[in-house]
């Protein structure tokens, strides 16, 4: 397909703006968490001491390892996050939990997640292979940029086929009485006659 061209800056740099929000919203406020609670084992223990505080520190270290996982899943959604603010322009849309969880566990997201590994072996390689030459040193931001922008596309796709995937089964279960599908019965059309309307007494 044909990329979108670089025009409007104005606007791009304002969507870049609020992606780098979604992105620290994502990555901060996680790890500040991660390291309150890592802070208040570390006290705890120290303030407890002996075998109970050795305990309580062995726990933090476990949760100090835990945090590589923490980062995989800062790195694991938010690509979703901000192809939902792609798809639908609003940043609502980035912290939607509706809208992120079917992509989120989606087998098309995953493979999107772990083929960037696979660009940046080759991207890698092909920068050190470039890197030989003045020529090819030269060429290095064109290829990395070129690894981003494929490892994105791998992102957006994943997101739009899930999401397109369940719009698309909710819109064809929709109830019957929909007031968008709605026809109104037609009423007769046998003109009012108003002669052959007979008079009411009242007594």
């Amino acid at each position: 397909e044909v990329p979108p061209e670089f025009t409007d800056w104005g606007d791009l740099l304002m969507k870049g703006v609020i992606g780098t929000i979604i992105g620290v919203a994502y990555t901060v406020i996680p790890v500040v968490a991660y390291g309150v609670v890592i802070a208040v084992d570390a006290g705890t223990g120290g303030a407890v001491g002996g075998d109970a505080g050795a305990l309580i520190g062995a726990v933090g270290v476990l949760l100090a390892l835990a945090f590589i996982p923490v980062l995989f899943l800062v790195y694991y959604a938010v690509p979703a996050a901000l192809s939902a603010y792609a798809a639908r322009g609003e940043l609502g849309a980035a912290f939607d939990p509706d809208l992120l969880k079917p992509a989120l566990f989606s087998t098309e997201y995953l493979v999107a997640v772990l083929m960037p590994i696979v660009v940046a072996i080759v991207t890698w390689i092909a920068t050190a292979v470039l890197a030989v030459t003045v020529v090819g040193l030269l060429l290095v931001p064109f290829v990395q940029f070129y690894g981003q922008v494929a490892v994105f596309r791998m992102f957006g796709t994943a997101f739009a086929t899930v999401n397109d995937r369940v719009e698309g089964a909710s819109g064809g279960a929709g109830p019957v009485d929909d007031p968008v599908s709605y026809t109104p019965p037609t009423l007769p059309t046998t003109p009012y006659a108003p002669s052959s309307v007979r008079p009411v007494t009242f007594i």
